[in-house]
């Protein structure tokens, strides 16, 4: 059979990911493995009164007819005009900010909107080579292989401060940011994905005073913040201001099979979304759009993060949280990053014998899932040891497979740090 050959960009987009490799593991364990205990993932949780909204509002559309508008029609490539409109109304009465349907453009996914605006705003740009600069590593896994042009990503290491016994929290360290001509935007999810790490107030003002001093975009990517689902458990909420762009995603109110995110932005960038949506995917779908349409007009939507999820996720991190203490105890040394928001613990195994990458495959062998912590460190020209002493680890499943899973994790480590001492016994 002939081979063909792939372009440079066809390499970088077909070549194995990180987010290829986690969403491979993902599909696996929901289908043909269904005995894995996923602890990888970013799926949400099945919340019953949330799966009930969404059941009511299919219920609704099949008895009005608008299924059939819904499922039969294409909408321009920047969203359904009714929905911009609504959309822009929900964000000035809930969040004050002031925008109009010429600030929203809809996207197939937030995924997908990055990677426009990533390779919209940076690469080859006439005679110079522009950069998307990432303020806070760890970050998001889904960015890393997003750029299609080398050296088209750059990072900066973070600011780690011990917090209390067993946890860590990490800061923009504005002392290494260099912000040097060649950055043309800068980007960073709140919360993190994958610590739940939740930007201070201090830090959200002065990436934007940054931002703004250089006139370049600041990207705020809130798949899991404000407005909703709004899983973040200190009440940062972050405002949008003309020159920065917003993601919002319908993937964390119980809708990743959807695919619909908006992004808020000045006129221009929803302008040019708008046109480079209708090339890669001619238009969005509808379906997310129709579900979300009713509750932009009452409070319904606005209540469900604080009065449901976030109370969910909440009562999940500290389970989880108390499992693995318990099970990790002070055999090793061991500490979460705070648990300020999303649905992750983020585990640093200070001097893990083996790299995170190895941890993962003995880990996968026992039937956990978990995703080594090195895919969300990306954009450095340093090697950095700290991200392969991390995991990502989420709690979303029920909790039987989240406490079996913890356990487990737990147990391969103090297994790995029983094999040093071990080996070094025997070396004396």
């Amino acid at each position: 059979m002939m081979q063909p050959t792939f372009s440079d960009i066809g390499l970088r987009l077909a070549g194995p990911s990180g987010i290829q490799e986690l969403m491979d593991d993902c599909g696996a364990a929901l289908t043909t493995h269904p005995d894995m205990r996923m602890l990888g993932g970013g799926q949400p949780a099945a919340i019953p009164a949330v799966q009930q909204l969404w059941r009511e509002r299919m219920h609704a559309m099949l008895d009005d007819g608008s299924i059939d508008r819904t499922l039969l029609n294409y909408d321009p490539p920047g969203g359904n005009p009714l929905f911009r409109e609504a959309f822009a109304a929900f964000l000035n009465r809930e969040c004050g900010w002031g925008v109009t349907h010429e600030n929203i453009a809809v996207m197939p996914s937030s995924q997908s909107a990055c990677f426009l605006l990533f390779n919209l705003l940076a690469g080859q740009t006439g005679a110079a080579r522009k950069r998307i600069l990432f303020p806070l590593l760890p970050e998001y896994i889904g960015y890393a292989n997003q750029a299609l042009a080398e050296g088209q990503f750059t990072a900066c290491l973070p600011r780690i401060s011990e917090t209390a016994p067993h946890e860590i929290k990490y800061h923009v360290d504005f002392d290494r940011l260099r912000m040097t001509p060649d950055i043309a935007a800068m980007c960073v999810s709140c919360p993190t994905n994958p610590t739940g790490n939740v930007l201070t107030q201090n830090e959200f003002e002065s990436l934007h005073a940054l931002a703004d001093a250089h006139g370049i975009p600041l990207i705020i990517d809130n798949a899991y913040g404000h407005p909703f689902p709004g899983v973040i458990h200190n009440g940062f909420q972050p405002r949008w201001q003309p020159g920065m762009i917003f993601s919002i995603s319908m993937s964390k109110v119980g809708l990743p099979g959807v695919r619909t995110a908006m992004i808020v932005a000045d006129p221009s960038i929803v302008k040019a979304l708008s046109n480079m949506n209708a090339i890669v995917s001619l238009a969005n779908g509808n379906l997310g759009q129709a579900l979300l349409m009713p509750l932009l007009k009452d409070d319904r939507l606005i209540k469900l993060g604080p009065e449901v999820i976030r109370p969910f996720y909440r009562e999940r991190s500290d389970f989880a949280k108390g499992v693995l203490s318990s099970a990790l105890g002070e055999r090793v040394p061991w500490a979460l990053h705070a648990q300020e928001g999303a649905f992750f613990l983020w585990l640093w195994v200070n001097g893990l014998p083996i790299p995170a990458s190895e941890l993962y495959h003995r880990l996968k062998g026992r039937k956990v899932l978990v995703i080594p912590g090195h895919y969300f460190a990306f954009g450095l020209e340093q090697e950095w040891r700290h991200p392969h002493e991390c995991l990502r680890l989420t709690y979303s499943q029920p909790q039987h497979i989240v406490q079996e899973g913890l356990e487990i994790i737990a147990d391969e480590i103090i297994r790995c740090f029983g094999a040093r001492t071990s080996e070094s016994a025997a070396l004396r």
